[in-house]
């Protein structure tokens, strides 16, 4: 369905990453929403349990071999299995969300990955510093001047972060998505970067 917003987690994926982005989805602040823009989903390599770095294991909605064909956002959770060469099977997905126009958001480790893979070569991004997209990126990198040092960088429809920039990431793909007005978006943001104390005194 194209309203579901599609959660990249591999081995040992980094489950802070998601947060910001799933709870502004499936609530606001005050309970659940009864009609949401947009409904999170899981996808991973089976449809066995993946876990994560934490040691909590999520139940995928869908494996790699039954990805659906229609869907708002693609978000590719950092981690490290990122690193490992099951990640090579999420190109074409990537691939295919590009083409398509699809949202598409990558933080920490996965921006790396995209950098292996060239798809940061076009567009303005970030991550885990200029010198790990090097090295993760080799050859297939060839951007170095679009690389901004900021905690996440959005262009093209594609969200790029770094890995302490989960509220930045969530920020960046909530407005993309368009899942409330930018006002309350950068509510939300500022109610958890700052805290309850500092802006309710």
């Amino acid at each position: 369905m194209n309203n579901e917003v599609l959660y990249i987690l591999l081995p040992d994926f980094a489950e802070h990453e998601m947060v910001y982005p799933a709870e502004a989805i499936a609530s606001d602040e005050f309970a659940l929403k009864e009609n949401p823009k947009y409904v999170n989903k899981v996808v991973a390599p089976t449809k066995e349990p993946v876990k994560s770095i934490g040691g909590f294991r999520v139940l995928p909605d869908y494996s790699f071999d039954a990805f659906p064909e229609d869907y708002a956002a693609l978000v590719l959770v950092g981690g490290f299995g990122w690193a490992t060469p099951v990640a090579d099977k999420v190109v074409p997905m990537v691939k295919h969300a590009i083409e398509k126009g699809k949202i598409v958001g990558a933080i920490c480790n996965a921006a790396s990955f995209m950098a292996k893979h060239g798809f940061l070569n076009n567009i303005s991004h970030t991550g885990n510093g200029i010198e790990q997209l090097k090295i993760w990126g080799g050859e297939n990198y060839t951007n170095t001047s679009g690389y901004v040092n900021a905690q996440a960088v959005s262009d093209a429809n594609i969200v790029t972060a770094n890995g302490s920039a989960t509220l930045e990431f969530a920020k960046e793909l909530l407005l993309l998505l368009e899942n409330d007005t930018p006002e309350r978006i950068e509510m939300y943001y500022q109610f958890n970067k700052q805290g309850f104390c500092a802006l309710f005194k």
